[in-house]
């Protein structure tokens, strides 16, 4: 009887306590899935308004919509089997039971109907089967303009490997007499503007929906407490989500939102995108174009009116204990791990997307706003940036890597409580079906062969045994049939491309004293370790390996113990190579972007890899 009472005394206390105590800033251990620059092209995709089916596919006898292998290896991401991986990361995340998933933008290849409908079946599909909750936020791939434009790709795979134009209207296209498909003209390759894509998502967090606790946009008028799915409905209207962009009083949608999808989380999605209209234009909704580098500056110039809210979101997550994630397109922090100087040393200041490193006020202006975890997209990387600032303000911009380019992952960040979060990184390796298009390359490399062209790429890539290595096989393409021609000054290209592990251990300097059994390795392989590095942080130092990184290391330190005016003085190769190794060094010596826990109290990062080893 004793016991009976005591128990229910203590009921009671917690109850009255309970009544009495704010609500928990957010359930323990939630976690959020964040997926960038997926760049869907829906394979499968029907062209709704034509007759043309794609080609038959010998291996399923279904047709598809695809790109040329010619082509994906020359870009900076794979059109076709990112679908697969795609898939392949949605079922990984519906098996660890992850309801809420991000995208930070370009989650289509570039905003066409047919890969918006793709996606949009996907995702409700999953939605309905898992329970999943999908928030998207705009990239400049969707929408590329903010209204729907003209459009066509000419790298379309066709019949017996040879190459197909699919256009939106007539007379975009100049045929070429080496065109042996006629051009296929549907409006599905359009690229849909601000509009059309964010109805035709609607569902993934560009609107309210009832089951959210709360939505908000930058030009909301209701507050909190007043909070209903009506009013914010009405609000929501896009016609209402525009901001003057000039001094003609010309507006621009703005289409950036704050979601509460679960007690006591708020998510915050920044529309990154600053399009500017031309000075001799006066019909904006179709001229106006992206500005494109230095994002967040654009941002701070041209959409004060995003910072101001910003401001606002800060102090009334803080007024009501609300846990605020901010996510967006675009970094906040330089990705380069402090090596941007130098690389503009060695690349010049126009290379290297050197452009697009974020300057050093983007930082300060959103931590002293109060945002203290950002996640973006954009550069294809993965990479953690933190910054400190003396007031006590921080920011941490965690870059989360593409499904479509090296290293292939997603980031899922875990809420274990409101001064601790997890950010662990799942790579993508075992995908199924990412070889299923393979017949038909083989179709277009012997096409290839026989018309004579040059610069083929490699057939060996055929051979991947894994979506894992034909990610990897992307990046050795990318490099040896873009970047190296784009990107390097010619002659210490040449001198690297000549180069192996031990001549580059002489030219930095090595003595008789210090053995060289291994080595064993060229220099075109330490240049796709650099980009590696560059694209995967602590990720491609695993896939390097150790033997290999204690080379760099060696190379590294003869290297950088050279006095500068010494370096100085010698050659032009001298004076590249010294500053290449600067720009290794640092890629090597960079925050945790793997596993990692973030202090949120104190700002600072534990690589949670070496303390589990430790």
């Amino acid at each position: 009887m004793h016991q009976k009472v005591s128990n229910v005394f203590l009921v009671l206390v917690l109850i009255v306590f309970g009544l009495g105590c704010k609500s928990p800033s957010h359930p323990q251990n939630t976690q959020i899935a964040f997926l960038a620059d997926v760049h869907l092209n829906d394979i499968y995709g029907e062209f709704e308004d034509c007759h043309y089916k794609g080609i038959l596919n010998p291996s399923n006898q279904k047709y598809v919509n695809i790109r040329t292998m010619k082509s994906q290896l020359h870009s900076t991401r794979i059109f076709n089997e990112n679908y697969f991986a795609f898939r392949a990361a949605l079922d990984d995340i519906a098996a660890r039971g992850i309801k809420c998933v991000v995208f930070p933008g370009d989650f289509s290849d570039d905003g066409q109907p047919y890969n918006v409908r793709g996606l949009k079946n996907i995702l409700t599909a999953y939605k309905k089967a898992y329970g999943i909750e999908f928030l998207a936020i705009t990239g400049n791939h969707d929408p590329v303009a903010p209204y729907t434009e003209d459009a066509g790709k000419t790298d379309f795979l066709g019949e017996d490997g040879k190459n197909q134009v699919v256009m939106s209207k007539e007379g975009l296209y100049s045929p070429k007499s080496t065109d042996e498909n006629p051009v296929i003209i549907t409006n599905d390759i359009k690229k849909m503007g601000y509009e059309q894509v964010v109805k035709s998502l609607d569902a993934f967090g560009f609107y309210p929906q009832e089951e959210y606790k709360y939505w908000e946009s930058p030009f909301s008028k209701y507050k909190y407490e007043e909070y209903n799915y009506s009013q914010a409905k009405k609000q929501s209207a896009f016609n209402q989500r525009t901001y003057v962009v000039d001094s003609l009083n010309r507006t621009l949608p703005d289409v950036s939102y704050l979601v509460e999808p679960v007690d006591g989380i708020w998510l915050l999605a920044l529309d990154g995108n600053v399009f500017l209209p031309s000075d001799s234009d006066d019909d904006v909704f179709t001229k106006a174009k992206l500005k494109s580098g230095g994002e967040y500056s654009n941002i701070i110039k041209y959409k004060k009116h995003m910072i101001t809210w910003v401001e606002k979101v800060v102090k009334e997550s803080k007024r009501l204990n609300k846990t605020l994630i901010a996510f967006s397109h675009y970094p906040m922090i330089d990705f380069y791990d402090g090596a941007a100087d130098d690389m503009k040393s060695l690349f010049g200041v126009n290379k290297m997307q050197l452009f697009r490193v974020p300057d050093e006020e983007i930082a300060a202006v959103f931590a002293k706003a109060g945002i203290k975890i950002h996640f973006a997209g954009h550069m294809h990387m993965n990479d953690t940036g933190v910054r400190n600032y003396e007031d006590g303000s921080f920011l941490v911009n965690i870059q989360v890597p593409s499904l479509a380019s090296y290293p292939s992952a997603y980031k899922i960040l875990t809420i274990k409580n409101s001064d601790e979060m997890d950010v662990e990184t799942v790579k993508l390796d075992s995908v199924p079906g990412f070889d299923e298009l393979f017949p038909l390359y083989e179709k277009e490399y012997s096409y290839l062969q026989k018309s004579g062209t040059s610069g083929i790429w490699n057939k060996d890539i055929l051979n991947s045994q894994s979506y894992g290595d034909l990610i990897n096989w992307h990046l050795n393409e990318l490099v040896r049939l873009r970047f190296l021609k784009k990107d390097w000054p010619e002659d210490f290209k040449d001198f690297m491309l000549k180069s192996n592990g031990k001549s580059l251990l002489r030219f930095a300097g090595n003595s008789d004293s210090i053995q060289s059994q291994s080595y064993n390795w060229t220099g075109f392989d330490m240049l796709v370790d650099f980009y590696k590095l560059l694209n995967a942080d602590q990720i491609a130092i695993d896939e390097i390996g150790g033997e290999r990184i204690n080379d760099y290391k060696t190379i590294i330190s003869l290297e950088l113990n050279k006095s500068e005016s010494v370096i100085s003085e010698k050659d032009t190769i001298a004076v590249d190579f010294h500053n290449y190794i600067k720009v290794f060094n640092k890629l090597l010596q960079s925050e945790p972007s793997d596993d990692f826990s973030i202090d949120l109290h104190k700002g600072i990062l534990l690589d949670l890899k070496e303390s589990s080893v430790n």
